[in-house]
């Protein structure tokens, strides 16, 4: 008798996904894909927009907070943070603190006030917006990334920073996971900011993640597993973006 495997799906606490996830990696006998992997990517993000967060005091806006590691960094250094997620996160959050307030929403409908935030961190959530079928998305919408960026533009007071991080390599999307940012999607992307520094990271032989030059990372040739996440590959671009104090600067992306 021929034997079948049927996958049932296991739901679990959001915060207890990753790593459920990783264990069952490790756990695995073969590996599915030789190559570099997406392990560790929110090690250099996290350590990036950490390392170029001003302290506060001020109002910070945590898009995608996911987790919320970012906001209560934040909230640490003397910021007022709203953590704002798709999705409900608060009850796998353990702790509370007083200048961090959870919202659930879209950022693309969100009524938060033109001109109100310092500091938008943005770490690796744009390149979800707009791709139906992930992260509460029920409709497609190709300009989603676009429409985000612009709007946590108004969101941002005049001379705020946006700490930006997005998978990069030659332009791709992976329906219905991700976007991949190379040379002609990421001068879009940026599009109205200041550009004030940037970073690129790639995988090396041993699967560590190291710098590279801008050239290198866009032309690299990012790779998507459906099933295994952790299998996923693309280079890291890290920016800090500035809303200049002129406004009519919005048209062009400066320094890029």
């Amino acid at each position: 008798m021929p034997i079948t495997f049927i996958r049932v799906p296991v739901f679990v606490p959001r915060w207890l996904f990753p790593v459920a996830r990783n264990f069952y990696h490790r756990m695995s006998q073969e590996k599915k894909r030789p190559g570099p992997t997406s392990m560790g990517d929110r090690d250099v993000e996290y350590s990036f927009i950490i390392g170029n967060l001003p302290p506060g005091p001020g109002k910070a806006l945590d898009f995608g907070c996911g987790s919320a590691r970012l906001s209560l960094e934040a909230a640490e250094r003397g910021y007022e943070v709203t953590a704002l997620d798709m999705l409900p996160c608060e009850g796998g959050v353990y702790w509370r603190h007083p200048a961090v307030q959870f919202v659930v929403g879209d950022v693309l409908s969100v009524a938060f006030p033109h001109e109100h935030f310092d500091i938008v961190m943005n770490c690796s959530a744009v390149e979800h917006v707009g791709l139906a079928g992930r992260y509460a998305v029920t409709s497609q919408r190709d300009t989603g990334d676009l429409d985000a960026m612009r709007a946590m533009f108004r969101f941002l007071k005049p001379g705020g920073l946006m700490l930006l991080t997005v998978p990069c390599g030659r332009d791709a999307v992976f329906l219905p996971h991700f976007r991949v940012y190379g040379k002609e999607r990421l001068p879009e992307l940026l599009n109205g900011f200041t550009l004030e520094k940037q970073e690129f990271w790639l995988k090396d032989e041993a699967d560590r993640w190291v710098f590279c030059q801008p050239e290198q990372a866009l032309a690299s040739v990012p790779f998507s597993d459906p099933i295994h996440p952790v299998y996923n590959s693309y280079a890291l671009g890290c920016f800090v973006l500035r809303r200049p104090l002129d406004d009519g600067a919005e048209d062009e992306v400066r320094g890029f």
